[in-house]
């Protein structure tokens, strides 16, 4: 069945912004979405000889990771953390260009700070004599113990980022071959078992274990392969971009436009993937406009790709119940503000715990419950570019996990309440006279998540990351269901986080074919 045939298209030429390749042309990628995975992918076959447009609904790149600017407070809406720059300058090194020449990272020291429910403190940074101390500090006796998960944690690190972060799954052979590898790396456990089998002072286990939640899981559920970030950590440092991580967007859309002749096409947002006879040829755009295409790669979260772009009748795998039953990741509450005063004495990134972690992870990924406590990331750019806010003051946001939108919850209603409560919390721990230091403020829910940013159920990080929806059981980078669909970013193989959606770009040099083959 065609889906082409019953709608109005618009003109085809042979080698314009509207149409495929024509028969000889340049073959044409429709890019959907500006997120971090969809530049990337836009980047690569850029390189590859494709002809590419990218089309985003928002009024600015970065996806999730979109600056705004609110009365001379710059803030970045999403990642604030590079732990792989290298797999950015690759990107460069594919234009051409050194990604210094556009964008200038940082070197963080210390990387984060930990706060627990007791008042201790643990600082977390690369420098092996001062980890152990931390460690010794809380638990003399679990510093042998430290030493053994940083050994198995550079050990899955090396194969689970190495050597499959950047394979496609296409097949459920390609699963298969892998089974040996995830046997011997034990990916059946969970996170927050690995570390538990080293560790015994649980506030360790915590500290050493809690990463999974920068990546939509639960560190109870979420299997063992995500360790690997604790090595990621260490080896190769974390960053910060000057003027905010959406600065590296804004240089990869420069790449795109500026040195590889491409283009980026905001507030232009796709509602349907075109598709004939199994194969996807173009996209409709909410104005009605069609843009035909040779290849589409979609950087929208993958449930709502298949959801709400493709029509059933193409679907046979990610049916409507299929994603239905899916296990999707926790949502975020954010209150991005700016203070009119400096608050010196608090780093760049900040983990406040609150009075539980387990039962907490539980209310959020189990029972959909909103809970009366919470735990919160608390980002002050401004500790390393004050240029971020004016003279004097700070711009920060705070990140509450709170469960996505199948908890019920109003947040049309309970917003501004929960708001308070969370300043009222940094305001005991943290930033003392918060409330009346604040000068500007913005808040994100769940429903930011799902009306804005287009995400299943609201979830902040597509789906979740257990070890039944990863690598074969994930969506495919290469599409099931249709010919010449491909997918990149948090809900496909290998996963949310940056280091995740750019290896899901790089996925497509394996599974996409040379322009040169489709001429």
């Amino acid at each position: 069945m065609s889906m082409i045939k019953t709608m109005p298209t618009a003109p085809r030429r042979a080698d314009g912004p509207d149409g495929g390749s024509g028969g000889g042309g340049t073959p044409h990628a429709v890019v959907i979405g500006a997120g971090f995975g969809g530049l990337a992918a836009a980047i690569r076959l850029g390189a590859r000889g494709y002809r590419v447009t990218v089309l985003d609904r928002q009024d600015a790149v970065g996806g999730r990771g979109a600056p705004f600017t609110v009365d001379g407070y710059t803030f970045d809406a999403g990642p604030t953390i590079v732990t792989a720059p290298f797999m950015f300058e690759d990107l460069w090194t594919l234009c051409g260009r050194s990604m210094a020449e556009d964008v200038e990272l940082r070197a963080l020291d210390p990387f984060y700070r930990i706060r627990f429910p007791d008042g201790h403190w643990m600082t977390c940074n690369g420098d092996p004599e001062a980890m152990r101390a931390e460690v010794a500090k809380l638990s003399p006796g679990d510093v042998p113990g430290y030493e053994r998960f940083l050994k198995e944690s550079r050990q899955i690190f090396h194969t689970g980022f190495v050597k499959l972060a950047d394979v496609p799954f296409n097949t459920l052979w390609d699963m298969a071959k892998i089974l040996p590898n995830l046997i011997w790396l034990r990916s059946d456990r969970s996170v927050h078992t690995h570390v538990s089998k080293h560790i015994k002072d649980e506030r360790l286990r915590i500290g050493l274990g809690f990463h999974p939640l920068f990546l939509g899981g639960n560190p109870y559920e979420a299997t063992s392969v995500y360790s690997l970030v604790a090595y990621l950590e260490r080896q190769w440092g974390v960053h910060f971009v000057m003027g905010g991580t959406g600065q590296l967007a804004k240089g990869m859309a420069k790449l795109i436009e500026t040195h590889q002749g491409n283009t980026v096409r905001l507030n232009s947002e796709v509602e349907q993937i075109l598709v004939q006879d199994g194969t996807a040829k173009g996209v409709r755009l909410t104005s009605g406009e069609v843009m035909l295409a040779d290849i589409v790669v979609s950087d929208a979260d993958s449930a709502w790709t298949y959801q709400k772009m493709i029509p059933p009748e193409f679907r046979k795998r990610w049916t409507d119940r299929k994603l239905d039953r899916a296990r999707y990741s926790m949502s975020l509450f954010v209150w991005y503000f700016g203070t009119n005063r400096r608050y010196d004495d608090v780093g760049h990134h900040s983990i406040l715990l609150g009075p539980r972690y387990k039962g907490l992870l539980n209310d959020i990924f189990k029972r959909h419950t909103l809970a009366e406590d919470f735990s919160v990331y608390l980002y002050r750019p401004t500790a390393t570019d004050p240029s971020m806010a004016p003279p004097g003051c700070d711009s920060f946001y705070v990140l509450s996990p709170v469960p996505h939108l199948d908890s019920g919850d109003d947040w049309t209603r309970i917003a501004e309440s929960y708001r308070r409560k969370v300043a009222a919390f940094l305001e005991k721990t943290i930033l003392p006279d918060l409330e009346q230091s604040v000068v500007c403020s913005r808040i994100a829910t769940p429903l930011h998540f799902r009306d804005r940013l287009l995400s299943v159920k609201g979830a902040a990080f597509s789906l979740e990351p257990v070890l039944l929806q990863s690598a074969w059981f994930r969506p495919h980078n290469k599409s099931e269901d249709v010919k010449n669909l491909y997918l990149v970013g948090a809900g496909t193989h290998p996963g949310a986080g940056l280091p995740g959606v750019l290896s899901s770009a790089r996925v497509l040099d394996t599974v996409v074919p040379d322009a040169k083959a489709l001429v």
